[in-house]
């Protein structure tokens, strides 16, 4: 299995073969060896192995950089892209240094011919045997500069896999792109994100299903929609409401369809043989009692919370913040992603209800209110900058001290709510959509055990 990745160079020629070349990339930290350019490509030293492979396709290894710049000087290209990286990265334990340099060797030469002039490097740095190529941009014989675009990017992987074929290592059948960094960031930091929901969703149906409908049953009480139809290219998991669908493949290899169809059959083979194995049973209605309270007064007089200030006291209620330690967990997947957002969404509702916003317009009027506030103390603070440089009296200049750090504590405190007031009037129409699917989510969830119920009604 091979990742492969190619991007342009522009600042500097020398730089890159000098990176690709360098003996400090090639250390084996934990077998305690390290890789280094040698001339017969095998040294000992102290009883240990020390390699490194380099190999010039078109051009000598040990003056690439020179004869690269020579072919630019002579066809008047030495601006623009100079250069262009490439790399070729293999699974831990798939290869050896040896195969690597060779697998990477061929790649060049069936990427690149005898067009382009390109130094090849195995390193190992990163605790993965990798190649790396420094491709020249400028045509060894006609001057045409590498067009290197989307159908490069992809001729230089399917080479690369094609390679590994004929080698018999594995390919990666469904290559993923690149994870944008708040998901990234969120799952490094083992928070909510839909990808890990839909994973633990998926983690929870397994255990209770032994076939498809039941996976599906088991998915649709946690709010998400299966779709495995055979006419479909992708199974895709999506969650209710939505109309933008997952590939099973993103979750990762062992949430694609074989490889539920597996656990599936596991799941139907211990059935049958595992008497304490349970399997999946709709959730059973729990009719809560209702409580009874005394209202000392009217109705009609009773004051009701709405507005902007109701707004996010019922979407705390929905995320379970308010009350306290009510156990209240939401339902749909919107509101469970945004649990990782508690701390923000507490401090915008404390901040709404403390100032009273009952509105956008007030919440809007807030914030301008506290813009001029902010220059105000910052014109304020300059005048105490400006008398400290003038002022020779330490008494003095400790009294202006102190008048400067309270009018910063001020400014940071006037900032901060600008910031979260700002926030909270840029989420406002998500938490109605939000409140939107999770009430949806509330009433399909409640029909469907009025269906049960009926269904038993009728049964008796």
């Amino acid at each position: 299995m091979a990742t492969t990745k190619i991007w342009p160079i522009k600042d500097s020629l020398a730089r890159v073969v000098d990176y690709a070349r360098n003996p400090e990339k090639t250390s084996y930290s934990d077998l305690q060896t390290v890789l280094h350019y040698a001339e017969n490509e095998e040294k000992t030293v102290a009883g240990m192995e020390q390699t490194l492979f380099v190999t010039g396709v078109n051009c000598n290894r040990d003056t690439a950089f020179e004869e690269m710049q020579a072919v630019k000087e002579r066809f008047g290209k030495t601006g623009g892209n100079v250069a262009y990286h490439a790399y070729q990265s293999f699974k831990p334990g798939k290869v050896t240094p040896k195969l690597c340099h060779q697998l990477g060797v061929e790649l060049a030469k069936r990427m690149w011919g005898d067009e382009y002039q390109v130094l090849v490097a195995t390193h190992f740095n990163t605790g993965t045997y990798h190649n790396h190529f420094v491709v020249n941009s400028v045509g060894l014989w006609n001057g045409r500069k590498f067009n290197c675009g989307k159908r490069a990017y992809y001729q230089f992987r399917q080479l690369s896999d094609d390679l590994c074929r004929e080698y018999q290592l594995s390919t990666i059948k469904n290559p993923k792109g690149k994870t944008p960094r708040s998901i990234y960031f969120a799952e490094k930091n083992s928070e909510p994100t839909r990808y890990n929901l839909m994973q633990e969703a998926l983690d929870a149906a397994l255990k209770v299903s032994v076939d498809g409908n039941d996976l599906r049953k088991a998915l649709r009480e946690q709010g998400y929609e299966l779709d495995a139809n055979p006419a479909h290219k992708y199974a895709t998991l999506r969650r209710i409401g939505s109309k933008k669908a997952v590939r099973l493949f993103r979750l990762g290899e062992e949430y694609d369809l074989p490889a539920l169809r597996e656990r599936l059959e596991e799941n139907r083979q211990r059935y049958a043989y595992d008497l304490g194995y349970q399997r999946y049973r709709p959730t059973r209605i729990q009719r809560p009692q209702p409580k009874r309270f005394r209202l000392n007064g009217s109705f009609s007089t009773v004051k009701k919370i709405g507005g902007f200030r109701g707004l996010y006291l019922h979407y705390c209620y929905c995320l379970g913040i308010i009350p306290k330690h009510s156990g209240h967990k939401p339902l749909s997947p919107e509101l469970r992603e945004e649990c990782r957002r508690l701390d923000a969404i507490s401090r915008q509702t404390q901040l709404i209800c403390r100032k009273k916003l009952e509105t956008v317009e007030g919440v809007q009027a807030f914030i301008d209110g506290n813009k001029g506030e902010l220059a105000q103390l910052q014109a304020v603070r300059q005048k105490c900058y400006n008398r400290l440089r003038r002022c020779d009296n330490r008494a003095e200049i400790a009294v202006i001290k102190t008048e400067r750090d309270r009018l910063t504590a001020a400014i940071a405190v006037c900032r901060k709510e600008i910031k979260t007031a700002s926030e909270a009037l840029a989420r406002s129409d998500r938490l109605k959509e939000n409140l939107k699917l999770e009430q949806e989510m509330q009433a399909q969830r409640m029909g469907l055990k009025q269906d049960r119920h009926r269904g038993r009604s009728v049964n008796r």
